[in-house]
């Protein structure tokens, strides 16, 4: 499956930053195709960590170049509820 193998890829990375990848999924919404990572850590996640850990995937992922088709990287963090 292909979110395993890009979870296999980035998981180690994005631990050493601090982050956790709680889901990935792959797929198409009209004509667009998007990779959707949502990560957590224990204390909030800001833009410029999500900015950080999506220049981080996307040099793994052009490295490694596991997926073929145009798709759209979608990096977000995972809802906190009520604070």
């Amino acid at each position: 499956m292909l979110e395993n193998k890009v979870k296999d890829l980035i998981e180690e990375p994005i631990n050493n930053m601090g982050i956790i990848i709680d889901s990935i999924e792959y797929v198409k919404e009209g004509n667009n195709k998007f990779l959707r990572i949502v990560i957590d850590r224990d204390k909030v996640i800001d833009i410029d960590t999500v900015v950080e850990v999506t220049n981080v995937v996307n040099k793994i992922l052009d490295k490694n170049d596991i997926i073929s088709d145009s798709y759209i990287l979608d990096i977000s963090s995972k809802e906190k509820g009520e604070l």
